[in-house]
Order: C-alpha cells, then structure tokens, then sequence
C-alpha cells in the first residue's frame, strides 16, 4: 500500500471521472500528501440514531441546517455538529482514503471525526465537526477543514456498495 502524492491526485483529478470534483481553489486544495476538503454545509443533529445488528434498522439522526451569515461565516457554540463538504470524491477500486482534520482546526480546539472512504465510494461525504473550545468556534463556508490522505491497495477492491454509495450528489 502506498500513500498518493500531490502529483498522482492530480493526474487522477484530470480522469474520467475525477479522482476529486467540484474544488474551490485547486493550487490551494492539493496538498504533498493529500487533498484539503471544503466546508459546504453545517447542521445540527435533531433527534436520536440508533445502529443495530442489522442495517436495516439503522438509523441515522435528523438534521437541521444553519445559516451562514452575511459575511459568509458560522459562529458555532461548543458541541457538535454535520457537516458536509463541497467535493465530491469518485474513488477507483483500488483507492481508499482517511480524513483528518486540518491541523488550524485542532490548535483552535476542534476535530473532525470521519469513517473510512472505502475504495470504489463516490460521493458528497459527510462528517462530525466537535467544538472543544467553550469560548466556541467560527468558521466560514469554503474553508479548508479535512485533508484526505489516498492509499493505493495492492489489488482492486469489489468496491464500496452501501447505502451512502451516491449521497448528496
């Protein structure tokens, strides 16, 4: 397994389809190892989910969406909150990646929790934005906030087909 360079994520976002779509700034997004993901969308969780034995019983917890203000920024409370990026990831078989949050985020006393993006998903990924810091948090829509790290397998996968397959295109 290797770890993509700056210079493979390139050449596979110039693919059919794109490695990465819908970036803001490419100079600025693609990193020597890996590619930072954008701020789209900041929700609250509504109700309660529940993960059970069998998927079909899972249940993924309700939503409500916040509003930037006129500025174009959040101003967010310590707790958590969904957010969703503006890129949209088409991994080939044989790619998996991991999230991780940008280091800014962590020095101002935030995370990003993310899953696995199996090899062969494609879509608008969602993850868990935690505010520590009790003074709070503001952050603008566009921001760099996750860098993708992309790990080449030593062979193809069948490739992720779960229910997020396609999600938020």
């Amino acid at each position: 397994m290797a770890v993509l360079s700056g210079q493979d994520i390139i050449r596979l976002i110039k693919q059919d389809p794109p490695l990465v779509e819908g970036w803001i700034d490419l100079d600025e997004q693609v990193q020597a190892n890996g590619f930072d993901l954008t701020l789209r969308d900041v929700a609250v969780p509504q109700s309660a989910g529940r993960i059970t034995a069998a998927n079909s019983q899972r249940v993924v917890s309700d939503l409500s969406p916040l509003v930037f203000d006129g500025i174009g920024s959040i101003e967010l409370v310590p707790g958590i909150y969904i957010i969703t990026y503006n890129e949209i990831v088409h991994l080939p078989k044989n790619i998996m990646a991991l999230g991780r949050p940008r280091s800014s985020l962590l020095r101002c006393g935030v995370t990003v929790g993310t899953a696995v993006w199996d090899a062969g998903y494609e879509g608008r990924s969602q993850s868990l934005l935690v505010v520590y810091n009790y003074r709070g948090f503001r952050v603008e829509k566009n921001a760099r906030i996750t860098q993708l790290v992309f790990f080449e397998l030593t062979g193809d996968s069948e490739g992720y087909n779960g229910v997020y397959q396609g999600e938020n295109i």
